[in-house]
Protein backbone atom coordinates (compact mmCIF):
# COMPACT_ATOMS: atom_id res chain seq x y z
CA UNK A 1 0.00 0.00 0.00
CA UNK A 2 0.66 3.28 -0.82
CA UNK A 3 -0.22 6.87 0.63
CA UNK A 4 -0.71 10.57 -1.18
CA UNK A 5 -0.92 13.85 0.78
CA UNK A 6 -4.16 15.53 -0.21
CA UNK A 7 -4.34 18.75 2.13
CA UNK A 8 -2.24 17.79 4.68
CA UNK A 9 -4.10 14.70 5.33
CA UNK A 10 -2.56 10.71 4.27
CA UNK A 11 -4.91 9.19 1.88
CA UNK A 12 -4.13 5.82 1.64
CA UNK A 13 -4.12 3.69 -1.98
CA UNK A 14 -3.57 -0.26 -2.23
CA UNK A 15 -1.38 -1.83 -4.61
CA UNK A 16 -2.43 -0.77 -7.94
CA UNK A 17 -3.57 2.95 -7.45
CA UNK A 18 -7.42 3.00 -6.36
CA UNK A 19 -8.23 4.64 -3.08
CA UNK A 20 -8.60 1.68 -0.07
CA UNK A 21 -11.50 3.96 1.31
CA UNK A 22 -13.94 5.42 -1.07
CA UNK A 23 -14.77 8.28 1.35
CA UNK A 24 -11.41 9.98 1.17
CA UNK A 25 -12.09 10.82 -2.81
CA UNK A 26 -12.43 14.06 -4.03
CA UNK A 27 -11.36 16.40 -7.23
CA UNK A 28 -8.31 16.92 -5.58
CA UNK A 29 -7.67 13.16 -5.21
CA UNK A 30 -8.39 12.79 -8.85
CA UNK A 31 -6.61 15.62 -9.79
CA UNK A 32 -2.85 14.16 -7.79
CA UNK A 33 -4.37 10.73 -9.15
CA UNK A 34 -4.23 12.17 -12.76
CA UNK A 35 -1.00 13.89 -12.12
CA UNK A 36 0.96 10.26 -11.22
CA UNK A 37 0.32 9.37 -14.88
CA UNK A 38 1.92 12.18 -16.07
CA UNK A 39 5.23 10.63 -16.31
CA UNK A 40 4.26 8.84 -19.11
CA UNK A 41 2.64 11.16 -20.66
CA UNK A 42 3.25 15.08 -19.77
CA UNK A 43 0.83 16.76 -21.64
CA UNK A 44 -2.18 14.49 -19.80
CA UNK A 45 -4.50 17.17 -18.52
CA UNK A 46 -7.93 16.47 -17.38
CA UNK A 47 -10.58 17.92 -19.33
CA UNK A 48 -14.56 18.62 -18.71
CA UNK A 49 -14.96 15.85 -21.07
CA UNK A 50 -12.69 13.87 -18.60
CA UNK A 51 -14.92 15.26 -15.72
CA UNK A 52 -18.13 14.28 -17.69
CA UNK A 53 -17.09 10.65 -17.18
CA UNK A 54 -15.78 10.37 -14.16
CA UNK A 55 -18.35 12.27 -12.24
CA UNK A 56 -20.70 9.78 -14.66
CA UNK A 57 -19.08 6.93 -13.05
CA UNK A 58 -19.53 8.11 -9.71
CA UNK A 59 -23.66 8.19 -10.01
CA UNK A 60 -23.47 5.18 -11.57
CA UNK A 61 -21.82 3.51 -8.73
CA UNK A 62 -23.82 5.38 -6.21
CA UNK A 63 -26.94 3.44 -7.89
CA UNK A 64 -25.14 0.11 -8.79
CA UNK A 65 -22.87 0.31 -6.14
CA UNK A 66 -20.12 -1.48 -8.84
CA UNK A 67 -17.81 -0.44 -10.98
CA UNK A 68 -18.39 -1.25 -14.38
CA UNK A 69 -16.55 -3.26 -17.09
CA UNK A 70 -15.43 -1.09 -20.04
CA UNK A 71 -18.09 -2.77 -22.25
CA UNK A 72 -20.91 -1.97 -19.63
CA UNK A 73 -19.58 1.57 -19.38
CA UNK A 74 -19.41 2.08 -23.04
CA UNK A 75 -23.10 1.55 -23.58
CA UNK A 76 -23.79 3.24 -20.28
CA UNK A 77 -22.44 6.15 -21.28
CA UNK A 78 -23.84 5.83 -25.08
CA UNK A 79 -27.29 5.67 -23.09
CA UNK A 80 -26.67 8.55 -21.23
CA UNK A 81 -24.24 10.89 -22.70
CA UNK A 82 -24.95 10.08 -26.52
CA UNK A 83 -23.43 7.65 -29.05
CA UNK A 84 -20.50 9.92 -29.98
CA UNK A 85 -19.21 10.01 -26.54
CA UNK A 86 -20.33 5.73 -25.90
CA UNK A 87 -17.79 4.57 -28.12
CA UNK A 88 -14.27 2.63 -27.42
CA UNK A 89 -12.08 5.21 -29.50
CA UNK A 90 -13.65 7.99 -27.67
CA UNK A 91 -13.10 6.87 -23.93
CA UNK A 92 -9.91 5.12 -24.92
CA UNK A 93 -8.62 8.90 -26.23
CA UNK A 94 -9.51 10.46 -22.84
CA UNK A 95 -8.15 7.49 -20.75
CA UNK A 96 -5.60 5.62 -22.77
CA UNK A 97 -4.45 3.37 -20.00
CA UNK A 98 -8.18 1.56 -20.32
CA UNK A 99 -11.44 4.08 -19.67
CA UNK A 100 -13.12 1.51 -17.05
CA UNK A 101 -9.83 0.82 -14.96
CA UNK A 102 -8.15 4.59 -15.11
CA UNK A 103 -11.44 6.18 -15.16
CA UNK A 104 -12.38 4.38 -12.13
CA UNK A 105 -9.54 5.38 -10.55
CA UNK A 106 -9.60 8.71 -10.66
CA UNK A 107 -13.56 8.80 -9.80
CA UNK A 108 -12.28 6.92 -6.49
CA UNK A 109 -13.79 3.64 -7.31
CA UNK A 110 -12.95 0.09 -7.08
CA UNK A 111 -10.94 -1.77 -10.14
CA UNK A 112 -14.08 -2.63 -11.68
CA UNK A 113 -15.07 -6.27 -12.21
CA UNK A 114 -13.03 -8.22 -14.75
CA UNK A 115 -10.44 -5.46 -15.39
CA UNK A 116 -6.67 -7.39 -15.17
Amino acid sequence: MSTIEVGGKSVELDEEGYLTNLADWSEEVAGILADQDKADNPDFELTDNHWEVINFLREYYDEYQIAPAVRVLTKAIGKKLGKDKGNSKYLYELFPYGPAKQACRYAGLPKPTGCI
